[in-house]
């Protein structure tokens, strides 16, 4: 028996959370059961801090309820664990640190020396102190900033963490890192350098590239505390002392534009910087870092235009790297695209917003050499990119450039493979994606807005949390989104909200996306069964259904006219503005401006009832029948309501739009009589569009499970579709990653999309639950119920749960089909098989034909 994977709130070995009473987790291999553990934990001076002695359990978490760890201190817990027949394993061992109190900020936040004009850009700031040490024992560094920051240590870079600080509402919260630099510092004289830049602070956010949208002076605020061998504490904190210049290499950074270097330069820190003030005080994020992953190699191609083009195979988040020996004044300018036009040529023209006076985001990088070696790699700027225009004088090889893929550092647990390659690509393309909207928050595209758009989230939610360990990123965003919410119990359409027009704050509150707020905390729960993150968002999630519950009934100048009498309009969601559907195929339904400027009833309804029957199943998880059974009661009404709705001519079920019919029938708010007729009429709306799929955003997920309740050869029928719109297009037409669009840039419309937005690669979900069958039924319990069909000769799933590897596949017989399922150690599963029959089964492979 082995304890394996051993884990402090979902993290591996944190440095740095404020989480005093944390959560410990482990799995466990080679046994059928755990039947008790034992866990000490010891101070980083020896002092233990936890015994459990022997505790009797299954469970594979241990929450931490003696004294509350000590900030800034380090504790290292071991555990073993007992198997079926009580043999103890051998000690497996992992560590946690408790990062900076807020009372013990003493540093000063310093920025720059000079007046700030808006309407200009300035160089990176670079800081440098230097200071002498005796001895060193241990060393920490906390730094955080407004802006983005890079630090280094006698030369060395410090840590391996890209975009710091990421992303938050930097009016409200902002998060500190924390490092270990023992190893950086020496005897006698040290220096820290620090460089910083806009960042998402004052840089380019959404769509147009709105700037100083978190404020217009960059800071930064960094503690460098060091114990030396006598016990003495040493602190280095950020003040006025420090130097400072702007005159080093990076002339202009932007996280979405680029970046201007000239390498001939050398900061002098000729100057001193200025103490400046922040009202926020930084928190730990207690979440995975944005780190650099995949290295991509180029082909090259020459364009017919004789334009010299890096092609990496994958279109990614990320940035590029080189190595060129050149003259000094020799220049390199480099844009970065997702396609090439249909004459072959490099274009940006689908990631970029124009006007006559503003382009944007350039995506570009201009480089001036210095004589000799020249070696570059963007710092302060993330692109979304597969092609690399390159324009030089110099004369290089394609070897020596290199990309690299960017994203917050959660591990992939979710595998797929069938006999379909289309299919297998499609989940590869879903998994880049995700990757590449994955930058500190859940983005719609890492090119032209990257929002995070709460509709994107939510519907994806389900599908990344098969396919990543997506706790900590996820917790991050439900944090994100109520931060914004408001008094009146409204949650946004985007989160945090910088480079949001203003004309779009009417559509916050719209439904399908603020309801991220109470669909992504459930989803999350479903996958974990940590019941924390519904605790700690319950009063916000009722202030929202709350909300919700009172916009029903109500009507305002963007309500439409409905004809409905007055009983049946009373709990009709008829208020607001709303985004809808989005994006379905434009023969289906072309959307134009009227789409946003009133209200949608059917959607807002719909999610109404619905959002309201989660409310229901979390307050019953949370043992609060009362407040549950208050939620039950008003979503029937509200389904009444919507009921009395599909039976006008507006929103008659008599429809060809299929999102019409599949949201009634998933959200299960129709009569017998209406939900007979909507999936008849559903099969006649695909029928009409040759099984081709004619859904957008909020339905794409969802079409599969309603399809396979009526016969799962639909289901199946529609997934192996190969035409556009459908899901097995996009990799046909060689798309490496999940487009925004249905049409992609596989049609003459080029510029009309992101050919990196995950939101309909949301089907994999459908991939694991259904088709492989995998369902987390509760603590250390799953149920495995895969539903084979269609063309397939065979397809599996695995999926690193919180509990361990599942695994389930069928392939087809020649009698049937051969199921293959693998239990995790210390779990069990209820496997049902499509002919009916059910086995309670312990940890261990099994195998059934059928």
């Amino acid at each position: 028996m082995k304890v394996i994977n051993l884990k402090t709130e979902y993290l591996d070995n944190p440095i740095g959370i404020d989480i005093v009473k944390p959560r410990l987790m482990w799995n466990v291999e080679d046994c059928i059961k755990q039947s008790a553990f034992e866990i000490e934990a010891y101070d980083e001076y020896g002092n233990k801090l936890l015994d459990t002695g022997l505790v009797n359990s299954s469970s594979m978490y241990y929450d931490w309820n003696e004294k509350e760890v000590d900030y800034c201190s380090i504790v290292y817990w071991k555990i073993k664990a007992y198997d079926e027949n009580n043999n103890p394993s051998d000690y497996s061992e992992a560590y946690f640190e408790i990062g900076l109190p807020k009372q013990k900020w003493e540093s000063d936040w310093i920025s720059g020396n000079y007046r700030v004009d808006k309407k200009k850009r300035y160089p990176v700031d670079c800081f440098k102190k230097e200071f002498e040490l005796n001895s060193i024992k241990k060393a920490r560094l906390y730094i955080t900033a407004c802006g983005l920051y890079e630090v280094k240590i006698n030369d060395n870079r410090v840590g391996d963490y890209q975009l710091t600080p990421g992303i938050t509402d930097y009016k409200k919260k902002i998060y500190y890192q924390t490092y270990d630099v023992n190893d950086l510092l020496k005897q006698g004289n040290n220096k820290i350098e620090i460089m910083l830049a806009d960042g998402w602070y004052r840089g380019s956010c959404g769509a147009w590239g709105l700037r100083n949208q978190y404020g217009s002076q960059t800071k930064v605020i960094s503690q460098l505390v060091i114990e030396d061998n006598d016990g003495n504490i040493i602190n280095i904190n950020t003040d006025e002392s420090w130097l400072w210049s702007n005159d080093g290499p990076i002339r202009f950074a932007d996280n979405k534009d680029g970046e201007i270097v000239d390498s001939r330069m050398i900061p002098t820190y000729s100057g001193r910087a200025k103490k400046t003030y922040h009202n926020v005080i930084p928190g730990a994020s207690n979440n995975v870092a944005i780190k650099e992953h995949e290295t991509f190699k180029p082909e090259l191609i020459i364009t017919p235009g004789g334009k010299k083009v890096l092609d990496f195979g994958q279109n990614i988040a990320g940035y590029i790297s080189f190595k060129v020996n050149a003259k000094d004044g020799q220049s390199i300018y480099l844009r970065f695209g997702e396609m090439l036009d249909f004459d072959g040529e490099f274009t940006q023209v689908n990631i970029q917003c124009k006007t006559k006076k503003k382009t944007t985001p350039l995506q570009e990088v201009r480089y001036i050499c210095k004589d000799g070696l020249n070696e570059y790699k963007t710092r302060f700027a993330i692109f979304g990119f597969q092609y690399v225009l390159v324009e030089t004088d110099i004369d290089f090889d394609i070897d020596v450039f290199s990309s690299h893929a960017l994203y917050s550092d959660m591990k992939q647990t979710g595998y797929f493979n069938s006999s379909n390659e289309l299919l297998n690509r499609f989940v590869e393309a879903t998994i880049w994606s995700t990757k590449g909207n994955s930058a500190d928050l859940p983005t719609d595209c890492p090119t032209r807005e990257r929002h995070g758009w709460s509709g994107d989230a939510q519907i994806f939610c389900d599908t990344a949390t098969y396919l990543f360990d997506y706790k900590t990123f996820a917790q991050k965003y439900v944090d994100d989104l109520y931060t914004w919410q408001r008094s009146n119990g409204c949650l946004p359409q985007i989160a945090p909200a910088g480079g949001v027009d203003f004309y779009m704050d009417v559509m916050n509150g719209s439904s399908g996306w603020a309801d991220a707020g109470i669909i992504m905390p459930y989803v999350l729960y479903q996958k974990y069964h940590d019941k924390r993150i519904l605790e700690k968002h319950i009063d916000g999630m009722r202030r929202y259904a709350k909300f919700i519950q009172n916009r029903c009934g109500k009507t305002t100048f963007q309500s439409k006219r409905v004809k409905l009498n007055k009983s049946d309009k009373k709990y009709l969601n008829n208020a607001g503005q709303h985004y809808g559907e989005w994006a379905e195929p434009e023969d289906v339904h072309k959307m134009n401006w009227l789409d946003f400027a009133t209200a949608k009833p059917e959607v807002a309804t719909a999610y109404a009832a619905y959002v309201l029957d989660l409310m229901y199943e979390i307050e019953n998880i949370l043992g609060n029948k009362k407040e549950a059974d208050s939620y039950k009661e008003f979503a029937e009404k509200v389904k009444k309501s919507y009921q009395a709705l599909v039976e006008t001519n507006d929103y008659s079920l008599d429809t060809n739009r299929q999102a019409n019919l599949v949201r009634p029938l998933y959200f299960n708010l129709l009569n017998d009589r209406q939900k007979q007729f909507a999936e008849k009429r559903l099969i006649e709306a695909l029928d009409n569009y040759g099984w081709r799929l004619g859904t957008g955003f909020l339905s794409t997920p969802l079409i599969l499970y309603v399809l396979e309740k009526l016969d799962k050869e639909y289901a199946y029928k529609l997934l192996e579709n190969e035409e556009l719109p459908g899901w097995l297009a996009m990799p046909k037409h060689g798309a490496t990653t999940i487009w925004e669009a249905w049409e992609g840039n596989a049609n003459s419309n080029v510029g009309l999309c992101s050919l990196n937005h995950y939101s309909k690669g949301a089907v994999c979900a459908w991939l694991f639950e259904e088709m492989c069958g995998i369902h987390v039924d509760d603590e250390n319990h799953f149920i495995i119920k895969p539903v084979p069909g269609g063309n397939f000769e065979y397809a599996s799933a695995k999926y690193n749960s919180v509990y361990g590897m599942i695994e389930s596949g069928w392939d087809k017989t020649d009698n049937g089909y051969r199921y293959q399922i693998s239990v995790p150690a210390n779990c069990s599963a209820e496997i049902i098989l499509p002919d009916g029959n059910k086995y309670e089964v312990g940890a261990g492979k099994h195998e059934y034909e059928a």
